[in-house]
C-alpha cells in the first residue's frame, strides 16, 4: 500500500466516528527503515480505530541534499504549528559538514523541553540481566552542551559552551516530579556533576532541591553522574524516574533502553507547551532498510505516548496490551529471536499480528491501563517568578591569548 493510499485509509476509517473528536497529527516516514516502520505503525492505528487525521511532510537526507541545511522545509513548519503533533519517523543525517541536526532544531524551535523515555525490561521474552527493569528518564531537551554553542578560539581550541537556565531547571524538574505523580511513581532521582560544575549543575541541583520540597508524598535523592550512571547499569531496580540535564540524559537513556534488552523497543516523548513530537529511539539503520526485518516496536511504543498525549487513552491501552499479548505469544522480528520465538516474521507480519490482537490482554505481562485521565504526558505551565538581580562586584578579568612560544596557549586571570 502506497503511503498516500494509507494516509487515505486511515482518515477514511474515522470519518464516520461520531463519539470523540479527531485529532490532526502530522506524520513523517523518515529514511532508512523509516517508512517501513512508520506504515506497519499507521496500520496498527489503523486497525485500532485511533481518532486521528494525517498530514505527510518530507524530512530528513532528500530534504538535506535538496539544499536545506536543517532537513526540514518551511510547509513543514506549518503543519507542525498547525497540528501541535508530530509521529517521526527515524532520519538519516549526511555525512559531511554544513548539516545541521534536525532533532535539534526541531526541539529548539518548537520549545520541546522535556524528553520521556521509559525504560522497562520484558524478560523472559526479551532477554536481559535485569528482568524487573521499569525506568522513566526524564531529560532536558534545549539547554546544556546540546544548545549547540561551539566557536574555535585558536588554531588549538575549540570551546563548546554549556548553558544551564534556572527557566529551564524549573520546567524540566516540575515536569518530572508532576509525571512522577500522574503515574503513581514513588521516586523521583536527580542525577548531576555538580561537585565539579559548581554553578551549572550546581544550579540544578539547588532548583531540584527547591522543588522537590513542594513534593512531599514523593522520595527524592541525587547522584553524581559517573556513579549514577554505573548503578544504573548495574542495579537499575534502584530507580524509577530520573531527571537529568540534556548531555548526561542522552547517555543514560541509550544505556538503559539497551539494559532492558533491545533499543529498538523503546519510544520517546518530547513535549513542548504547545507541541509534542514521538519517535523510536534508535536511527534510520539504512544497513537493513527496504528488507521487510525491522522491528516497528520503538515507533509504535512511541504512538502509543501520543495516543495518551491526545486524550485517547482507551486506543493507547487497546494497542499497547494487543503488543504484549504479540511479544509474549513468541511472534518476533529477526532482532528479538530467542529460545522463545515461536513465528519469525516481517516488520508488515509483526504488525499484523498486533493487529490480530487487538481487545486482547497479556497472560504474562501484567495488562497496561491509561484510563486514568492524569496519566497524560502533557507540559507543564510554569509562571516563571524572575529572581531578585543578584549584586554583582568585579572581583577579576580572564584573559585567553595565543603566544608564539613552544607552550601554544595560556590561561591568565588578572
Amino acid at each position: 500500500m502506497s503511503n498516500e493510499c494509507l494516509y487515505h485509509e486511515i482518515n477514511k476509517n474515522h470519518s464516520s466516528q461520531q463519539h470523540s473528536a479527531e485529532v490532526a497529527i502530522t506524520v513523517a516516514m523518515g529514511d532508512g527503515i523509516g517508512p517501513e516502520i512508520t506504515r506497519a505503525t499507521l496500520k496498527v492505528l489503523s486497525a485500532a480505530k485511533a481518532r486521528i487525521v494525517t498530514e505527510s511532510i518530507d524530512i530528513g537526507e532528500q530534504v538535506y541534499l535538496a539544499g536545506h541545511s536543517s532537513g526540514i522545509r518551511q510547509d513543514a513548519w506549518q503543519s507542525l504549528r498547525r497540528t501541535k503533533v508530530f509521529l517521526k519517523g527515524p532520519i538519516t543525517t549526511p555525512s559531511g559538514s554544513g548539516y545541521k541536526s534536525l532533532n535539534v532544531t526541531i526541539r529548539k524551535t518548537l520549545g520541546l523541553y522535556a524528553n520521556v523515555r521509559p525504560c522497562i525490561s520484558y524478560s523472559p521474552y526479551v532477554h536481559t540481566l535485569h528482568p524487573d527493569m521499569d525506568l522513566v528518564i526524564i531529560r532536558e531537551n534545549e539547554e546544556d552542551l546540546y544548545a549547540g554553542i561551539e566557536h574555535r578560539q585558536t588554531d588549538e581550541v575549540y570551546q563548546c559552551l554549556k548553558l544551564i537556565t534556572r527557566p529551564g531547571c524549573e520546567k524540566i524538574i516540575r515536569y518530572a516530579f508532576e509525571y512522577a505523580r500522574n503515574h503513581g511513581r514513588k521516586k523521583v532521582t536527580c542525577m548531576v556533576k555538580d561537585n565539579i560544575m559548581k554553578m551549572t549543575d550546581g544550579l540544578f541541583y539547588k532548583v531540584f532541591q527547591e522543588i522537590g520540597a513542594e513534593y512531599p508524598d514523593i522520595i527524592q535523592d541525587r547522584y553524581i553522574i559517573d556513579i549514577g550512571s554505573a548503578r544504573l547499569a548495574t542495579r537499575p531496580e534502584l530507580f524509577d524516574v530520573i531527571v537529568t540535564s540534556n548531555l548526561y540524559g542522552d547517555i543514560i537513556s541509550d544505556i538503559a533502553a539497551e539494559l532492558s534488552g533491545s533499543i529498538g523497543l523503546a519510544g520517546s516523548a518530547n513535549i513542548g507547551e504547545h507541541v509534542a513530537m514521538f519517535e523510536a529511539i534508535h536511527g534510520s539503520a539504512p544497513d537493513i532498510a527496504g528488507q521487510n526485518i525491522a522491528n516497528p516496536s520503538g515507533l509504535l511504543l512511541a504512538a502509543v505516548m501520543m495516543l495518551v498525549h491526545i486524550g485517547q487513552a482507551d486506543i493507547a491501552q487497546k494497542i499497547h496490551n494487543a503488543w504484549l499479548k504479540t511479544i509474549e505469544d513468541g511472534i518476533h522480528t529477526k532482532d528479538l529471536k530467542s529460545e522463545y520465538t515461536k513465528v519469525l516474521v516481517t516488520t508488515d507480519q509483526f504488525a499484523e499480528a498486533v493487529i490480530a490482537r487487538l481487545g486482547t490482554e497479556p497472560q504474562r505481562f501484567s495488562a497496561v491501563s491509561y484510563q486514568n485521565s492524569t496519566q497524560q504526558q502533557n507540559a507543564v505551565t510554569v509562571a516563571y517568578q524572575p529572581q531578585a538581580a543578584a549584586e554583582k562586584i568585579l572581583v577579576g578579568v580572564d584573559v585567553f591569548y595565543i603566544s608564539t612560544s613552544t607552550v601554544p596557549t595560556n590561561w591568565r586571570s588578572i
